[in-house]
């Protein structure tokens, strides 16, 4: 049995770019221009990696059939107040939402961790940077 990465990707993508008041990078193709973020982008917006992981199923075979998403959005914004109001948006996009993946049984998506914010001036202009990351799990459905 194979899990489709690309597939539980653009699921979760898709929660995000659901919301029309939201900006989320990687742009969806042909939008693609080869970088997460491209050099032109301005705050507010959210930038997302998503890590794909394998466990064992609930299977007799003991077959890897358990898929573990881990996925990190970096909400960014022009000040605090604005990283705020990005990260506000991805939680109300993700958070205990379950997607839909054809062929998969999926369970809600989970909050793991929010490391300290980020502020960077080293452009000259400041940059506020509120990571959340987030776990979606998958079993063959």
């Amino acid at each position: 049995m194979s899990i489709d990465i690309q597939a539980h990707a653009d699921a979760i993508l898709g929660l995000l770019r659901a919301r029309e008041d939201l900006t989320v990078y990687p742009p969806p193709e042909p939008e693609d221009t080869g970088q997460i973020v491209p050099d032109e982008a301005d705050p507010p917006y959210v930038a997302v990696h998503i890590r794909p992981g394998f466990a064992m199923g609930p299977s007799i075979v003991l077959a890897t059939t358990r898929a573990v998403f881990d996925i990190t959005a970096h909400c960014v914004g022009g000040n605090d107040i604005a990283a705020r109001a990005v990260a506000q948006q991805v939680v109300d996009a993700l958070l205990d939402v379950v997607p839909v993946i054809a062929g998969r049984q999926c369970f809600p998506i989970r909050y793991l961790d929010s490391p300290p914010v980020r502020a960077d001036e080293s452009t000259g202009r400041l940059v506020v940077d509120q990571v959340y990351v987030f776990r979606l799990e998958t079993l063959p459905g």
